[in-house]
Protein backbone atom coordinates (compact mmCIF):
# COMPACT_ATOMS: atom_id res chain seq x y z
CA UNK A 1 0.00 0.00 0.00
CA UNK A 2 1.36 3.41 -0.91
CA UNK A 3 0.24 7.01 -0.55
CA UNK A 4 1.32 10.14 -2.36
CA UNK A 5 1.70 13.53 -0.71
CA UNK A 6 -1.40 14.79 -2.52
CA UNK A 7 -3.54 11.92 -1.17
CA UNK A 8 -2.92 12.91 2.45
CA UNK A 9 -4.93 15.38 4.55
CA UNK A 10 -2.84 18.60 4.99
CA UNK A 11 -3.04 18.38 8.79
CA UNK A 12 -4.98 16.75 11.59
CA UNK A 13 -5.01 17.31 15.36
CA UNK A 14 -5.93 14.65 17.92
CA UNK A 15 -6.72 15.40 21.58
CA UNK A 16 -6.52 12.24 23.70
CA UNK A 17 -7.87 12.32 27.28
CA UNK A 18 -6.08 11.09 30.38
CA UNK A 19 -7.38 8.31 32.57
CA UNK A 20 -7.16 7.42 36.24
CA UNK A 21 -6.39 3.77 36.92
CA UNK A 22 -8.43 2.84 39.99
CA UNK A 23 -7.05 -0.66 40.46
CA UNK A 24 -6.57 -4.23 39.27
CA UNK A 25 -9.02 -6.93 40.32
CA UNK A 26 -6.72 -9.96 40.13
CA UNK A 27 -3.03 -9.22 39.48
CA UNK A 28 -2.04 -12.90 39.73
CA UNK A 29 -4.80 -14.43 37.61
CA UNK A 30 -6.19 -16.94 40.11
CA UNK A 31 -8.82 -18.04 37.56
CA UNK A 32 -6.58 -17.80 34.52
CA UNK A 33 -6.97 -14.14 33.49
CA UNK A 34 -4.61 -11.62 35.07
CA UNK A 35 -5.21 -8.04 36.08
CA UNK A 36 -8.66 -6.78 34.95
CA UNK A 37 -8.73 -3.01 35.46
CA UNK A 38 -11.14 -0.39 36.70
CA UNK A 39 -10.55 3.14 35.48
CA UNK A 40 -12.15 6.44 34.55
CA UNK A 41 -11.43 9.13 31.99
CA UNK A 42 -10.98 12.76 33.05
CA UNK A 43 -10.97 16.23 31.54
CA UNK A 44 -8.13 18.68 31.77
CA UNK A 45 -5.01 16.60 31.08
CA UNK A 46 -5.14 15.94 27.34
CA UNK A 47 -2.36 14.77 25.06
CA UNK A 48 -2.51 16.82 21.84
CA UNK A 49 -0.79 15.65 18.67
CA UNK A 50 -0.75 17.47 15.34
CA UNK A 51 0.31 15.73 12.13
CA UNK A 52 0.90 17.75 9.00
CA UNK A 53 2.49 17.44 5.58
CA UNK A 54 6.21 18.17 5.56
CA UNK A 55 9.25 17.97 3.31
CA UNK A 56 10.63 15.17 5.45
CA UNK A 57 9.20 13.01 8.22
CA UNK A 58 10.04 13.75 11.83
CA UNK A 59 8.78 14.49 15.33
CA UNK A 60 8.94 17.63 17.46
CA UNK A 61 7.65 18.96 20.76
CA UNK A 62 6.21 22.38 21.57
CA UNK A 63 8.63 24.59 23.51
CA UNK A 64 6.10 25.11 26.32
CA UNK A 65 6.47 21.50 27.51
CA UNK A 66 8.87 20.56 30.30
CA UNK A 67 12.15 18.95 29.25
CA UNK A 68 11.48 15.75 31.21
CA UNK A 69 8.30 15.31 29.14
CA UNK A 70 9.59 16.64 25.82
CA UNK A 71 12.76 14.61 25.29
CA UNK A 72 11.41 11.08 25.84
CA UNK A 73 8.14 11.96 24.09
CA UNK A 74 9.95 13.14 20.98
CA UNK A 75 11.95 9.91 20.83
CA UNK A 76 8.80 7.80 21.18
CA UNK A 77 6.93 9.79 18.55
CA UNK A 78 9.73 9.34 16.03
CA UNK A 79 9.72 5.61 16.75
CA UNK A 80 5.93 5.39 16.44
CA UNK A 81 6.03 7.21 13.11
CA UNK A 82 8.64 4.77 11.79
CA UNK A 83 6.56 1.78 12.91
CA UNK A 84 3.35 3.17 11.42
CA UNK A 85 5.01 3.90 8.09
CA UNK A 86 6.67 0.49 7.97
CA UNK A 87 3.56 -1.49 8.95
CA UNK A 88 1.19 0.35 6.61
CA UNK A 89 3.52 1.09 3.70
CA UNK A 90 2.42 4.75 3.81
CA UNK A 91 5.54 6.89 3.52
CA UNK A 92 4.28 10.34 2.52
CA UNK A 93 6.54 12.80 4.39
CA UNK A 94 4.81 14.17 7.48
CA UNK A 95 5.68 15.67 10.84
CA UNK A 96 4.25 14.89 14.26
CA UNK A 97 4.21 17.60 16.91
CA UNK A 98 3.30 17.17 20.56
CA UNK A 99 1.49 20.35 21.60
CA UNK A 100 0.19 19.41 25.07
CA UNK A 101 0.74 16.55 27.48
CA UNK A 102 0.07 15.62 31.12
CA UNK A 103 2.97 14.95 33.49
CA UNK A 104 4.75 11.72 32.56
CA UNK A 105 4.91 8.77 34.98
CA UNK A 106 2.28 10.36 37.21
CA UNK A 107 -0.68 7.99 36.89
CA UNK A 108 -2.44 9.52 33.87
CA UNK A 109 -1.67 6.81 31.30
CA UNK A 110 0.22 9.35 29.20
CA UNK A 111 2.35 6.77 27.40
CA UNK A 112 -0.64 4.94 25.98
CA UNK A 113 -2.42 8.16 25.03
CA UNK A 114 0.68 9.46 23.25
CA UNK A 115 0.92 6.27 21.20
CA UNK A 116 -2.78 6.19 20.35
CA UNK A 117 -2.89 9.89 19.49
CA UNK A 118 0.05 9.43 17.12
CA UNK A 119 -1.58 6.37 15.61
CA UNK A 120 -4.98 7.99 15.14
CA UNK A 121 -3.44 11.17 13.69
CA UNK A 122 -1.49 9.03 11.21
CA UNK A 123 -4.63 7.14 10.19
CA UNK A 124 -6.68 10.31 9.76
CA UNK A 125 -3.87 12.00 7.86
CA UNK A 126 -3.72 9.12 5.37
CA UNK A 127 -7.42 8.19 5.31
CA UNK A 128 -6.64 4.81 6.85
CA UNK A 129 -9.24 2.84 8.83
CA UNK A 130 -7.56 1.01 11.74
CA UNK A 131 -9.17 0.24 15.10
CA UNK A 132 -7.70 1.49 18.36
CA UNK A 133 -6.98 -2.11 19.34
CA UNK A 134 -5.04 -2.62 16.11
CA UNK A 135 -3.05 0.56 16.70
CA UNK A 136 -2.28 -0.48 20.28
CA UNK A 137 -1.00 -3.86 19.13
CA UNK A 138 1.10 -2.23 16.41
CA UNK A 139 2.64 0.26 18.86
CA UNK A 140 3.07 -2.09 21.82
CA UNK A 141 0.49 -0.63 24.21
CA UNK A 142 -2.27 -2.16 26.35
CA UNK A 143 -0.28 -5.16 27.56
CA UNK A 144 -1.92 -5.21 31.00
CA UNK A 145 -4.83 -2.77 31.01
CA UNK A 146 -7.45 -2.07 28.38
CA UNK A 147 -8.79 1.00 30.18
CA UNK A 148 -6.57 3.44 28.28
CA UNK A 149 -7.69 2.02 24.93
CA UNK A 150 -11.40 2.07 25.79
CA UNK A 151 -11.01 5.53 27.31
CA UNK A 152 -9.43 6.81 24.11
CA UNK A 153 -12.46 5.57 22.18
CA UNK A 154 -15.36 6.51 24.44
CA UNK A 155 -14.47 7.89 27.90
CA UNK A 156 -16.52 7.14 31.01
CA UNK A 157 -16.08 4.68 33.88
CA UNK A 158 -14.54 1.53 32.44
CA UNK A 159 -13.97 -2.08 33.49
CA UNK A 160 -11.92 -4.49 31.40
CA UNK A 161 -11.51 -8.25 31.73
CA UNK A 162 -7.74 -8.47 31.62
CA UNK A 163 -5.62 -9.48 28.62
CA UNK A 164 -6.06 -12.89 27.04
CA UNK A 165 -3.59 -15.72 27.59
CA UNK A 166 -2.27 -15.09 24.07
CA UNK A 167 -1.60 -11.43 24.85
CA UNK A 168 -4.67 -10.02 23.14
CA UNK A 169 -5.87 -6.67 24.47
CA UNK A 170 -8.21 -6.85 27.47
CA UNK A 171 -11.88 -6.85 26.43
CA UNK A 172 -14.16 -4.10 27.71
CA UNK A 173 -16.74 -5.54 30.12
CA UNK A 174 -18.53 -2.39 31.25
CA UNK A 175 -18.70 1.26 30.25
CA UNK A 176 -20.84 3.62 32.35
CA UNK A 177 -21.34 7.33 31.86
CA UNK A 178 -19.94 9.07 34.94
CA UNK A 179 -22.45 11.26 36.83
CA UNK A 180 -22.17 14.86 35.64
CA UNK A 181 -22.21 16.49 39.08
CA UNK A 182 -19.44 14.41 40.63
CA UNK A 183 -15.93 15.84 40.68
CA UNK A 184 -12.39 14.59 41.20
CA UNK A 185 -9.89 16.44 43.38
CA UNK A 186 -6.43 15.55 42.09
CA UNK A 187 -3.25 15.98 44.13
CA UNK A 188 -0.08 15.98 42.03
CA UNK A 189 3.47 15.73 43.35
CA UNK A 190 5.79 16.85 40.56
CA UNK A 191 8.88 15.95 42.61
CA UNK A 192 8.30 12.20 42.19
CA UNK A 193 7.87 9.80 39.29
CA UNK A 194 5.77 6.66 39.50
CA UNK A 195 7.25 3.38 38.33
CA UNK A 196 7.36 2.70 34.60
CA UNK A 197 9.10 0.57 32.00
CA UNK A 198 11.65 -1.95 33.24
CA UNK A 199 11.38 -0.81 36.86
CA UNK A 200 7.63 -1.43 36.76
CA UNK A 201 8.07 -4.91 35.26
CA UNK A 202 10.69 -5.85 37.86
CA UNK A 203 8.47 -4.60 40.69
CA UNK A 204 5.52 -6.65 39.42
CA UNK A 205 7.65 -9.78 39.17
CA UNK A 206 8.88 -9.45 42.76
CA UNK A 207 5.43 -9.21 44.32
CA UNK A 208 4.00 -12.37 45.92
CA UNK A 209 0.94 -14.13 44.45
CA UNK A 210 -2.23 -12.13 45.04
CA UNK A 211 -4.60 -14.15 47.28
CA UNK A 212 -7.67 -15.48 45.52
CA UNK A 213 -9.83 -14.43 48.47
CA UNK A 214 -8.75 -10.80 48.03
CA UNK A 215 -9.39 -10.96 44.29
CA UNK A 216 -12.91 -12.17 45.09
CA UNK A 217 -13.37 -9.27 47.52
CA UNK A 218 -12.22 -6.76 44.90
CA UNK A 219 -14.63 -8.17 42.33
CA UNK A 220 -17.41 -8.02 44.93
CA UNK A 221 -16.68 -4.35 45.67
CA UNK A 222 -16.70 -3.41 41.99
CA UNK A 223 -19.73 -5.44 40.93
CA UNK A 224 -21.98 -4.66 43.89
CA UNK A 225 -20.86 -1.17 44.90
CA UNK A 226 -18.83 0.76 42.34
CA UNK A 227 -20.62 -0.04 39.08
CA UNK A 228 -24.24 0.16 40.31
CA UNK A 229 -23.39 3.25 42.35
CA UNK A 230 -22.11 5.04 39.25
CA UNK A 231 -24.97 3.78 37.10
CA UNK A 232 -27.63 5.01 39.53
CA UNK A 233 -25.80 8.13 40.72
CA UNK A 234 -25.69 6.67 44.24
CA UNK A 235 -22.53 8.23 45.62
CA UNK A 236 -22.06 6.51 48.99
CA UNK A 237 -21.66 2.89 47.80
CA UNK A 238 -19.59 4.06 44.85
CA UNK A 239 -17.16 5.99 47.06
CA UNK A 240 -16.95 3.24 49.67
CA UNK A 241 -16.29 0.66 46.97
CA UNK A 242 -13.53 2.69 45.31
CA UNK A 243 -11.86 3.36 48.67
CA UNK A 244 -12.05 -0.33 49.64
CA UNK A 245 -10.61 -1.38 46.29
CA UNK A 246 -7.77 1.10 46.70
CA UNK A 247 -6.93 -0.03 50.24
CA UNK A 248 -6.80 -3.69 49.29
CA UNK A 249 -4.80 -3.30 46.10
CA UNK A 250 -2.68 -0.52 47.62
CA UNK A 251 -1.57 -2.73 50.49
CA UNK A 252 -0.52 -5.38 47.99
CA UNK A 253 1.59 -2.97 45.92
CA UNK A 254 2.97 -1.11 48.97
CA UNK A 255 6.29 -3.06 49.09
CA UNK A 256 7.07 -1.81 45.58
CA UNK A 257 6.46 1.85 46.45
CA UNK A 258 8.16 2.49 49.75
CA UNK A 259 5.86 0.54 52.06
CA UNK A 260 2.74 2.66 51.55
CA UNK A 261 -0.27 2.61 49.26
CA UNK A 262 0.88 6.09 48.23
CA UNK A 263 4.08 6.76 46.29
CA UNK A 264 4.09 10.33 47.64
CA UNK A 265 3.97 10.65 51.42
CA UNK A 266 2.66 14.21 51.04
CA UNK A 267 -0.24 13.03 48.87
CA UNK A 268 -0.92 10.23 51.34
CA UNK A 269 -1.10 12.60 54.34
CA UNK A 270 -3.54 14.88 52.57
CA UNK A 271 -5.82 12.07 51.39
CA UNK A 272 -5.88 10.38 54.78
CA UNK A 273 -7.15 13.68 56.20
CA UNK A 274 -9.86 13.70 53.54
CA UNK A 275 -10.77 10.11 54.43
CA UNK A 276 -11.12 11.00 58.11
CA UNK A 277 -13.22 14.12 57.54
CA UNK A 278 -15.28 13.60 54.38
CA UNK A 279 -17.07 10.97 52.36
CA UNK A 280 -15.06 10.45 49.20
CA UNK A 281 -13.61 7.78 46.95
CA UNK A 282 -9.94 7.98 47.92
CA UNK A 283 -6.83 6.53 46.32
CA UNK A 284 -3.86 6.72 43.97
CA UNK A 285 -3.95 6.34 40.20
CA UNK A 286 -1.74 3.48 39.03
CA UNK A 287 1.81 3.84 40.45
CA UNK A 288 1.13 7.47 41.31
CA UNK A 289 2.25 9.79 42.56
CA UNK A 290 -1.07 11.42 41.66
CA UNK A 291 -3.77 10.84 44.25
CA UNK A 292 -7.49 11.49 43.96
CA UNK A 293 -10.62 12.13 46.00
CA UNK A 294 -13.89 11.63 44.11
CA UNK A 295 -16.64 13.77 45.65
CA UNK A 296 -20.29 14.66 45.03
CA UNK A 297 -20.00 18.23 43.76
CA UNK A 298 -17.60 20.96 42.67
CA UNK A 299 -18.48 22.95 45.80
CA UNK A 300 -17.55 20.01 48.02
CA UNK A 301 -14.23 19.63 46.21
CA UNK A 302 -13.41 23.29 46.86
CA UNK A 303 -14.53 22.96 50.48
CA UNK A 304 -12.24 19.97 50.99
CA UNK A 305 -9.36 21.84 49.42
CA UNK A 306 -9.95 24.75 51.78
CA UNK A 307 -10.10 22.37 54.73
CA UNK A 308 -6.80 20.76 53.74
CA UNK A 309 -5.14 24.16 53.69
CA UNK A 310 -6.70 25.27 56.96
CA UNK A 311 -5.62 22.04 58.67
CA UNK A 312 -2.04 22.50 57.47
CA UNK A 313 -1.88 19.07 55.82
CA UNK A 314 -1.56 20.22 52.19
CA UNK A 315 2.14 20.33 51.32
CA UNK A 316 2.81 23.60 49.42
CA UNK A 317 4.74 21.58 46.83
CA UNK A 318 1.61 19.68 45.79
CA UNK A 319 -0.63 20.82 42.95
CA UNK A 320 -4.36 20.53 43.59
CA UNK A 321 -6.72 20.45 40.60
CA UNK A 322 -10.47 19.82 40.48
CA UNK A 323 -11.62 18.09 37.28
CA UNK A 324 -14.71 16.55 35.74
CA UNK A 325 -14.97 13.03 34.47
CA UNK A 326 -15.06 12.79 30.69
CA UNK A 327 -17.76 10.71 29.02
CA UNK A 328 -16.33 10.92 25.52
CA UNK A 329 -13.12 9.77 23.93
CA UNK A 330 -10.48 11.48 21.83
CA UNK A 331 -11.42 14.35 19.53
CA UNK A 332 -10.14 14.86 16.00
CA UNK A 333 -9.89 18.26 14.30
CA UNK A 334 -8.97 19.30 10.79
CA UNK A 335 -8.44 22.84 9.45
Amino acid sequence: MTSSQSDATPSVTVDAPSRLHLGFLDPSGSLGRRFASLGMVIEGFDTRIEMRAAERSGASVASCLAANVARPAQERMARYLEVLQRETGLHAPASLQLQAAPPAHSGFGSGTQLALACGRAFCQFHGLDLSTRALAAMLGRGERSGVGLAGFDQGGLLLDGGPGADGTVAPLISRIGFPDAWRVLLLLDDRIDGLSGKAERVAMERLPPFPRSLAADLCHQVLMRVLPGALEGDFEPFAEGVSALQRLIGDYFAPAQGGSMYTSAAVGRALEWVRANHQAGIGQSSWGPTGFAIVRTADEAESILGGLRAAGVLDPALRAVVVRARNRGATIRRP
